[in-house]
């Protein structure tokens, strides 16, 4: 065998080497997602489905994400859930953790914050990452997204609610949090639990009222044990959710698929997933008025008692947050990405 001969051999093998390494590299990524609520909840169907296969999209088909149809743990268990990599992406409240892991998060869970999901999603995926440190507090998972529901609202089956005193010995249930706190101030008993377990809770007379959207009524129907639902200019409360990636899971994909799934998560999701609340909450006002709820417009001494308390809470969480990071302004840049004028609300 001649020196040019074994040369040329030596070439092709490593030619080869070096295409089953490409190979080895580009290979396909399958990722589960963990969904928990129903399967046809509007956010699923109009929001958490086609970023999905947004995501196969932009990737040429090179990263696949199957949304399960029954989830891998319960709710309050889904941010641990990326985190462990017992699922590759998880979405859910960050008040369901029951600590204090996110404490900027809070951002998005207090009252006047707009009433408008998409310009409340944006503003709190902008504002929680650029502000208080997002990143850091999900620390563990690749953050995909932010976001928020419509405006909240306070239903019940007992009364309308004219006075903060007719408030008093009511059973709510919450998804903790802010709004905890606020139903405990204006002497209500707040009981957290999971959206999925609330109609069997309402329909036995656990609890008397939800703190929920509009769009919640319908999709866990409760319209039969509602009778009032009360409205609150902004917003009585809101929730803050994420959307997360197992860390270890991300860095299987490359950098250029990194990029375009960020591309199409972050603000760009806030801005699907705020429209497919948007959407929800319109829909869902035309089957409340149908099921003959008395929807109704807070009075202002129930007004002026949920402002004097949320005062009350906005200071103690400012005074809260990790040295460099300011409440007070990070909730002024919110409202005023949203449009909300605090001081035409006094």
């Amino acid at each position: 065998m001649t020196f040019q001969t074994t040369l040329k051999k030596t070439g092709l093998a490593a030619l080869a080497l070096l295409a089953l390494s490409g190979v080895a590299q580009a290979k396909d990524v399958q990722l589960a997602l963990s969904s928990w609520l129903p399967p046809r909840h509007p956010i699923v169907v109009k929001a958490i489905k086609p970023w999905a296969e947004k995501v196969e999209e932009v990737t040429e088909g090179r990263v696949s994400v199957r949304v399960l149809g029954k989830p891998l743990g319960s709710p309050p268990a889904h941010f641990d859930m990326a985190r462990d990599g017992v699922a590759d992406i998880t979405y859910g409240l960050h008040s369901f953790t029951q600590d204090d892991r996110f404490g900027g998060s809070q951002l998005g869970q207090f009252s006047f914050l707009g009433d408008d999901a998409v310009a409340a999603s944006k503003a709190f995926w902008t504002v929680y990452t650029e502000d208080l440190n997002a990143r850091e507090e999900h620390a563990g998972t690749h953050l995909l997204g932010l976001f928020m529901h419509g405006p909240g609202l306070l239903h019940n089956n007992l009364r309308k609610i004219e006075t903060p005193a007719d408030l008093e010995g009511m059973k709510i249930r919450v998804p903790g949090g802010y709004i905890a706190g606020l139903t405990e101030d204006l002497g209500a008993t707040p009981l957290f639990m999971s959206s999925p377990e609330v109609y069997e809770k309402l329909s036995r007379g656990v609890i008397d009222g939800v703190a929920f959207t509009y769009e919640a009524l319908t999709a866990f129907k409760l319209t039969d044990d509602i009778k009032y639902s009360m409205t609150v200019p902004g917003g009585l409360y809101n929730t803050s959710w994420f959307l997360v990636m197992d860390e270890d899971k991300w860095d299987e994909i490359s950098p250029e698929d990194q990029q375009a799934i960020d591309a199409i998560s972050g603000e760009a999701f806030a801005e699907l997933v705020g429209q497919a609340w948007n959407d929800a909450d319109d829909a869902a006002k035309e089957k409340i008025d149908a099921a003959g709820i008395e929807l109704y417009a807070a009075s202002a001494p129930v007004l002026d008692a949920v402002k004097t308390a949320a005062a009350q809470h906005e200071k103690a969480w400012a005074e809260s947050l990790p040295e460099g990071e300011d409440g007070t302004a990070a909730l002024a840049r919110f409202r005023e990405m949203t449009g909300v004028d605090m001081s035409a609300a006094q």
